[in-house]
Order: structure tokens, then sequence, then C-alpha cells
């Protein structure tokens, strides 16, 4: 098994991190962008679930989701939360911790764009994270808006759209044997500049 050598890395962790994912990419992974997302409410009551990366670039990573789901009103009410990526078939994990914010309704329009015309239904049928009587109350609502805008452009729903994570922490995971894993962690100063740190497994 490899090792994570801090001179090996780039000491750019968004660089570092683009590597290992077109790596996993390149592994066969299934959906190497599903991300496991922790969010917490104010008083720190914890929780988590899968979603999947939609981009990132400089400004960070991006996801989208239902402004009402419990994920979404955590994140409003404590705009801070923790992304884990897990390569299973590459052996390592990516940790990455910081504030969110909003992405434009613009860069929701383009978004939507791309999705399918099911999942754009889907998006603006389903009350997520909302109880509801049946699955068959679920369908209902999908059918009721399938024949509302049959032939028709679909709208980008009200309450649903995009969340941008601003990276202040990164950690780096590499199996290793008789778990002696190796661990980077990237964190600021108040500078801006990344420092790399080697955490103990």
């Amino acid at each position: 098994m490899a090792r994570l050598l801090e001179h090996d890395v780039d000491p750019d962790p968004l660089r570092q991190f683009a590597v290992w994912f077109e790596d996993a990419r390149a592994a066969g992974t299934f959906e190497p962008e599903a991300v496991a997302l922790a969010t917490a409410t104010p008083d720190g009551a914890p929780s988590a679930r899968m979603v999947l990366l939609r981009g990132f670039d400089e400004r960070g990573f991006v996801f989208f989701t239902n402004y009402e789901s419990r994920k979404a009103t955590e994140l409003t009410a404590n705009p801070r939360a923790a992304l884990l990526f897990h390569w299973k078939e590459m052996g390592r994990q990516v940790r990455i911790e910081g504030p969110v914010e909003r992405v434009s309704r613009a860069e929701t329009a383009a978004y939507v764009a791309t999705r399918g015309r099911a999942s754009q239904i889907g998006a603006l049928a389903s009350p997520q994270s909302r109880e509801i009587a049946s699955r068959e109350e679920l369908e209902r609502l999908v059918a009721e808006v399938e024949s509302r805008y049959e032939g028709a452009d679909l709208p980008i729903p009200d309450g649903w759209g995009g969340f941008r994570l601003d990276p202040q922490v990164y950690e780096l995971w590499q199996h290793g044997e008789a778990r002696l894993h190796d661990r980077l962690r990237y964190s600021r100063d108040d500078r801006g500049a990344w420092h790399i740190r080697r955490l103990a497994p």
C-alpha cells in the first residue's frame, strides 16, 4: 500500500483533492462524488446523510437540496458543515470542514438545467424531510406535477437550491497496514496560507 508523505502531496489542498478525485474516478469507484454531509443544530445535535458533490473550485464545494429539508434547516441556523469522502477502492478518505452559504439563484438555475426531467419533477413534487401518509401519496404528488407541466418547461422549485462549503480544514487519510494509516491535515493560518501537519492514526 502506498504511503502518504508530506513531500509527495501538493501544498494546495484543492489541487491535491482534484488529483485524488480523478484517481477515484479512474479506479472505477461507484459515484466518487458521493459524500457524507454532517450538520448540527444550534445546540449541537448532529446529523449526517449522503449527498452528491455537484462541483468544486477555489470558491468551495457545492451540493444541492430542498431548502426546507432537515439539512438545509440546520445549515441555515448553524452555517458550518463537514464533508467526508470515502473511496474504498483507493483506501482513501478526505475530510473537509468549513462554513457554508447558499449559492446564487443563477447557479441553481444552471444546475437544474443539467438534470433529467424526472429528477426535476421529483424535486418539485417531494416535500423533502416532511412526513407523508404513504408511498402512494408521494406518487400522487409526482403525478400531479407531471400532469400540471405536461408538454411545458418545468420551473425551478422556489424552495430548492445549492450550498457551498468554504474549506478551512482538509484531512487526507491513506489506509495503512496494522492500522498505521497516514493522515495529513491542511489548515489555514491568519493570512490564509495552508500548512500541513501529520496526525497519528
